[in-house]
């Protein structure tokens, strides 16, 4: 991927100063995440303008304080930061990019924060055009689901020019328990949270195959659970996604199916781009699949350990 020249030092007399650690902000995207970062941010002293496509989303942050506003635009011509959280790329590109968007309304020096797991291709995309207004943008996606967001406590992989990441260290640092700067092109932490997302996919699917095979062999799948969890496989992954599958616990998802799905296919497409082949990704690309075909498209994508207990002939 071809590196992006900042124009960052181009505007030094726009450049954001944090006072503190309170700042005017802005959300674009109230989904689940979109609006546990907000009510974190609210309780954390920051004062909050919100925009969601679905306005009736915003009633509980309003509530707690928020403003709510008409377009995106109006958003990030009234904050320090915003921050956008949204579900996919065609969501970006309207909310960020389309007419009455986040772009039209930053003004110069201001930064831009995207959370949303979106393909690099955008991301190069969207560096672009915030450079070309003067405007500055970080890709900052999160490892975490909704109730960690809520009590800040998710992990922030951040990527972009050094100044803007500095300017708003405070407030990435706010959002979760830590922040890793990863690199100073944006689509760099798009690539590593795929990569997590990915890495996420194969444990379920490792984990099912695991939970399948010890219950044909007679084992009981909680002392499996308990065997793998007290000892080397004790990680958060193991542990968060494991419980999930031992209770079937599939109903109120984290993150859906769909969007499992969509994350796969860009780790697919990264994988083409960058010449690296990626075999497990189409194992899992294939499960995403089922899943949807099946009608599955808003349960826990960590019901594909179900698909793999049907394949081994159990039945829940």
């Amino acid at each position: 991927m071809a590196a992006l020249e900042s124009r960052w030092a181009e505007f030094p007399d726009q450049r954001l100063v944090v006072k503190g650690d309170r700042m005017k902000v802005g959300i674009v995207g109230l989904g689940p995440m979109g609006s546990a970062m907000a009510s974190h941010l609210l309780k954390a002293g920051h004062e909050l303008t919100v925009w969601n496509r679905t306005p009736e989303k915003a009633e509980p942050l309003l509530a707690q304080g928020a403003r709510r506003v008409d377009t995106p635009a109006e958003v990030a011509s009234r904050v320090e930061a915003v921050i956008s959280s949204l579900a996919h790329d065609a969501a970006v590109e309207q909310v960020v990019l389309g007419e009455k968007g986040v772009a039209e309304g930053l003004a110069p020096g201001v930064v831009h924060i995207s959370t949303s797991t979106i393909s690099l291709a955008l991301s190069e995309r969207m560096a672009r055009v915030h450079a070309q207004k003067g405007q500055a943008y970080v890709a900052a996606p999160v490892l975490g689901r909704p109730p960690a967001a809520a009590q800040g406590k998710l992990f922030v992989m951040a990527a972009g020019d050094p100044g803007a990441l500095a300017s708003v260290r405070p407030l990435l640092e706010g959002l979760g328990q830590r922040l890793f700067v990863v690199g100073e092109r944006p689509e760099q932490a798009n690539l590593l949270k795929l990569c997590c997302n990915f890495l996420i996919y194969t444990t379920i699917e490792q984990l099912g195959e695991l939970f399948a095979l010890t219950e044909k062999g007679g084992l009981d799948r909680a002392q499996v659970f308990e065997v793998l969890t007290g000892s080397f496989f004790n990680a958060p992954v193991h542990k968060n996604y494991g419980r999930l599958i031992v209770d079937r616990a599939y109903d109120t998802p984290g993150a859906p199916v769909r969007l499992g799905a969509k994350d796969t296919r860009l780790v697919l497409e990264a994988g083409e781009a960058l010449s690296v082949p990626l075999p497990f990704a189409s194992v899992m690309r294939d499960r995403f699949v089922s899943a949807l075909a099946q009608g599955e498209a808003e349960l826990d994508f960590a019901v594909l350990a179900r698909h793999v207990a049907r394949d081994a002939g159990l039945k829940e």
